[in-house]
């Protein structure tokens, strides 16, 4: 392998010198040969200066080497330099015939024009004549001396000499055709792999384009962490966070968890968890310092290669600074309102209270109003509630050993007046006791929006069934009412923030659409989860599925 780019770098080389240098250089080794051999002359055979044939020889190749420079050929026919080598040929039989029987193996020397003959590629059939009745004409005036007593040695020489020079010169032929084949064949591979480079090219610039222009900031990394692809709101996030070098998975970072003043340990920043193997969506961080402190929503995706091993990973970071801070300000609007409206609410329900405590006094449409203010009054009071706790992003739950058998019972307990007057009927099968890992304050809570809903949602009666059962290390609790139902498709949006379905718009059923939610965030937070399965005239089925013996892994 370490060849072939010697062997090019040497083919641009001599394709860069002129035509005259070209027909110099190929002749060079021959000419070098015979100048030693000139040198050599007077001090180891100075009876071949006697030898006038021998001298023209070696003066004809100089006269040769000297017309490599001084003629013109780029004037000429591509192939006129061809004369050259048959030139050699006449000089070499000179020089062998001039020396013989001193040095009869000069005629070796009449390699070098065969080979020239041979690489030139043109004038093929010729080529192939000259090299081999070339060398049998520089072996003929040797022989006939002998003639016509010739000996097999003369024979011999007369028939293998010349055979072997054609031997040469389709060996050397073969050669660069075949070399001839891969330059081709390496030529248009290059051609094709600059073609795949320049699309490359085009490629990456394409997708940097498209990167820079998304409005979420994207960076690719290997399996070390280093940056493989990234876009401007990336690199801007990196400026934020501190990060200067291709190793953003080390050293200290500004990126900090969401109270804004802890800061993230190695192990939870998003690309570390992310070439870890973690797949995960809407972690949010803060990323610099007050007061240019960014929250970015992160997601990652693994890299896989073809064998499954993992590669590297994709970091999406989404700017939600705007979104977080809009949230902060709602969730404290809506925590203002509530404390202001739950003081005089109080002072009414108190007075309330109070009036209807004596009612001996009071006609009896004056009750009958007081108690509507009193309904309308508890009902506002419930409405601030769950506005308050969908508004709170830190809702807290204490978790314990807890018996879900008596929160069943007391929900029931409590729901019973209410599903009297809705003529519904209430039916449990739980098994006591039915041990989970869960706060039986907000689990009673989440309980108590189910059911309610379940009665609320049954207009016409029907029945309520609360019924549990135990899957593995899972508890599941499920809440079925024969009651009105929805559609599939508002069945998954059921637990959105103030979602109510048509129907129960055009039913004139009471409600904010916030129980489901606050239901859906207090089991979220125990590690469990919510859904909801529904057919519209037919009812809806909730099941919670909460923790058996401990906290879950993700917990």
């Amino acid at each position: 392998m370490a060849v072939r780019p010697s062997l090019r770098g040497a083919a641009t080389y001599f394709r860069k010198l002129g035509p005259r240098s070209q027909v110099a250089l190929c002749q060079l080794p021959l000419s070098l040969v015979v100048s030693i051999l000139g040198l050599m002359t007077p001090l180891t055979w100075p009876s071949l200066l006697s030898s006038p044939v021998y001298l023209a020889g070696i003066m004809l190749h100089l006269l040769l080497f000297v017309a490599c420079f001084v003629t013109p050929w780029e004037r000429l026919r591509s192939s006129a330099y061809l004369v050259i080598p048959v030139l050699d040929l006449l000089a070499i039989g000179l020089l062998r015939n001039g020396a013989a029987p001193l040095l009869p193996g000069l005629a070796i020397l009449v390699v070098f024009p065969v080979i020239w003959l041979a690489a030139s590629g043109i004038l093929v059939r010729a080529n192939v004549v000259l090299s081999t009745v070339g060398p049998l004409l520089i072996m003929v005036p040797a022989s006939a001396v002998h003639f016509p007593h010739l000996t097999a040695a003369d024979l011999t020489t007369l028939v293998l000499f010349p055979l072997m020079m054609l031997a040469v010169f389709l060996a050397i032929r073969f050669a660069s055709a075949n070399m001839r084949v891969q330059q081709r064949e390496l030529q248009a591979l290059g051609e094709e792999l600059r073609e795949l480079l320049a699309e490359s090219r085009d490629r990456e610039k394409l997708l940097i384009t498209i990167l820079d222009a998304t409005d979420v900031a994207i960076a690719a990394v290997d399996r070390s962490g280093r940056y493989l692809v990234t876009n401007n709101r990336q690199r801007t996030f990196r400026q934020a966070t501190g990060v200067v070098d291709e190793m953003p998975g080390q050293g200290h970072q500004l990126i900090f968890g969401q109270d804004r003043q802890t800061m993230l340990p190695p192990d939870k920043r998003p690309i570390n968890r992310a070439i870890a193997g973690e797949s995960f969506a809407d972690y949010l961080v803060w990323a610099g310092e007050e007061p240019a402190q960014r929250a970015y929503s992160t997601a990652a995706r693994p890299l896989v290669g073809e064998d499954g091993q993992l590669t590297g990973a994709v970091v999406v970071y989404n700017d939600v600074t705007g979104w977080v801070e809009t949230l902060a300000a709602t969730e404290e609007l809506i925590s203002t309102v509530s404390h202001e409206f739950r003081t005089p609410l109080n002072a009414i329900l108190g007075n309330v209270d109070l009036v209807l405590e004596d009612t001996a006094g009071l006609p009896p449409d004056a009750t009958q109003r007081l108690t509507v203010v009193q309904r309308n009054s508890e009902r506002l009071l419930a409405l601030l509630a769950d506005l308050s706790a969908t508004a709170s992003a830190a809702l807290k739950v204490h978790p314990k050993r807890t018996d879900l058998a008596s929160l069943v019972e007391s929900t029931l307990n409590s729901a019973r007046a209410e599903a009297d007057r809705s003529g519904v009927r209430l039916a449990a099968d739980i098994p006591s006791p039915l041990w989970a890992y869960a706060d039986p304050l907000r689990i009673g809570q989440a309980l108590d929006n189910l059911v309610s809903n379940a009665i609320k949602y049954s207009p016409d009666g029907g029945v309520v069934d609360i019924s549990a059962g135990t899957s593995g290390n899972w508890v599941q609790l499920r809440v079925r009412d024969t009651g009105m139902g929805m559609r599939t498709d508002d069945a998954a949006k059921v637990f959105r923030r103030y979602f109510r379905t048509d129907s129960a718009r055009k039913a004139a059923i009471p409600g904010a659409g916030l129980g489901l939610s606050i239901t859906k965030m207090i089991v979220e937070r125990h590690g469990g989860r919510v859904a909801c399965a529904s057919d519209q005239g037919k009812g809806s089925t909730f099941t919670v599925t909460l923790p058996a013996d401990g906290p879950p892994p993700s917990f």
